[in-house]
């Protein structure tokens, strides 16, 4: 069993939807439609996130504290249906702590010749 030096790290690695999920949810809140959609074009229609996957993820860090789900803006004509959800401050540090994580891998990555340099 590894020593895990912070809390933050219990939940790391993070699976590649969750971190999807943060990653659209870092500059703002978003329904889930839109979650899909900021995934698509961030991976240049490479990543498309399906319904059932996308809203068991964010069921699992809803309870994870990840994530939470907000009023939403109520914008003229939006569905009231739509469920928004924001990061929490966990949701953050986690989010941040992931990209940290995977950076060092590239890092190692490029010093063992399987990356061209930056």
């Amino acid at each position: 069993m590894p020593d895990r030096s912070s809390p933050l790290e219990d939940f790391l690695p993070l699976r590649p939807v969750e971190f999807d999920i943060l990653l659209a949810l870092g500059d703002g809140e978003r329904h889930g439609y839109a979650i899909m959609q900021e995934a698509l074009r961030r991976s240049d229609g490479r990543l498309q996130l399906e319904p059932g996957t996308l809203y068991r993820a964010l069921r699992r860090m809803r309870e994870a504290g990840l994530v939470t789900e907000t009023a939403g803006r109520g914008q003229e004509g939006d569905d009231e249906r739509r469920r928004y959800y924001r990061l929490t401050a966990l949701g953050r540090r986690v989010a941040a702590a992931e990209a940290e994580r995977m950076a060092g891998l590239v890092l190692t990555a490029r010093t063992r010749g399987l990356l061209g340099k930056a």
